[in-house]
């Protein structure tokens, strides 16, 4: 009785780690940090390389993943429909 009350236990702990990484895809900050983080090291590279406005150069493709960030909720639904 004792190791299925121990198995039960793993089984909720799993769930609350499976749940806090769930709310981590999908939460604000995951995406703010990672277009911080993208445009940061476009911008350093551009700089490095000496490229021609190198601020403007670097939103292309933080903008690009903000943007895909936002489109994959509708493509999401889409695909449900095709799944069922």
């Amino acid at each position: 009785m004792k190791n299925l009350e121990t198995e039960i236990q793993k089984i909720i702990e799993r769930n609350k780690r499976v749940e806090i990484d769930k709310k981590w895809e999908v939460s604000f900050v995951r995406r703010v940090l990672i277009v911080v983080i993208t445009f940061g090291g476009a911008f350093l590279f551009l700089h490095i390389i000496e490229a021609e406005n190198p601020i403007l150069g670097a939103c292309v493709p933080a903008g690009a993943y903000l943007l895909s960030t936002f489109s994959f909720y509708p493509l999401r639904k889409v695909w449900e429909k095709f799944q069922k």
